[in-house]
């Protein structure tokens, strides 16, 4: 973490509204046939609305894709935008899995940080930040994106995978071959143990464009039940608050470190 923080410390440094931002992979579409190309874009914004983010080796940990088993690199040109474009692979289900390097923010207000924490279920941390006997003044944070998306292609047969990221979200079902009518259910790891009782946060677009934002928990296995609308898209967020590490916090002047977990999907229209 600390050696590719070193890659973005410089990129980000500012205090943002308590409706923080994602960071998700946008599929230009959920599912292709296998002659089509896959095309998705990497976003940073909210509510299915964000700017397309740059093929840039230099920002990202990671940038894979999974299918039949196997795991192997995206492959473009420094610049490309939208990051990803490419003959689909093969017949299956398509796992695309990005982690950003680290990037550095400042809170310039702590009613904005409250806000954030809140919004985010980790309230614990306003306890802790007195505790530690940290400073409400311009208070820094590092923070790291870790986003999966399933993409179907020609019969879209497969299972979601286990990355192997410091924190993730694993479909348990296949969204566009299994039944969602009791919805889909999802776990949400970090550093390959289930997170229990956290908040999911969840992104509904349907085909009408009528946006809709709401949560739900996991439970004592780390799974969550999202459910779902036929032709809609989702994205789902859950985020990890931690204290840095030493070696960051001297560094960098951090007083927190958060973890992404991003997944985006769609779901057949019938």
């Amino acid at each position: 973490m600390f050696r590719t923080l070193v890659l973005a410390a410089s990129l980000t440094c500012m205090s943002i509204a308590a409706k923080a931002h994602e960071f998700w992979i946008d599929p230009a579409e959920h599912l292709v046939s296998t002659s089509d190309q896959v095309v998705a874009a990497l976003r940073v914004g909210q509510d299915f609305v964000g700017n397309s983010q740059a093929y840039l080796p230099q920002n990202f940990v990671r940038f894979d894709y999974a299918m039949g088993g196997e795991v192997m690199p995206v492959e473009g040109r420094i610049g490309d935008r939208p990051a990803l474009r490419m003959d689909a692979p093969g017949d299956g289900l398509m796992v695309v899995i990005h982690q950003t390097t680290g990037s550095l923010l400042t809170w310039d207000e702590f009613e904005r940080f409250e806000a954030f924490v809140e919004h985010k279920d980790a309230m614990w941390t306003l306890e802790a930040h007195k505790a530690r006997g940290l400073s409400e003044e311009n208070v820094r944070e590092v923070y790291s994106r870790f986003a999966k998306s399933l993409v179907g292609v020609g019969s879209a047969a497969g299972d979601d995978i286990v990355a192997g990221m410091e924190t993730e979200i694993i479909a348990l079902e296949n969204p566009y071959t299994g039944n969602m009518s009791d919805g889909l259910d999802v776990r949400v790891l970090y550093r390959g143990a289930p997170r229990v009782d956290e908040q999911v946060e969840v992104y509904e677009l349907t085909e009408s464009d009528e946006m809709t934002v709401f949560t739900v928990r996991t439970d004592g296995n780390g799974v969550a039940t999202v459910p779902v609308k036929a032709g809609a898209r989702y994205m789902l967020d859950s985020v990890v608050l931690r204290e840095p590490s030493a070696e960051l916090a001297s560094q960098y002047g951090v007083a927190w470190e958060s973890l992404w977990a991003n997944l985006t999907f769609g779901v057949p229209a019938n």
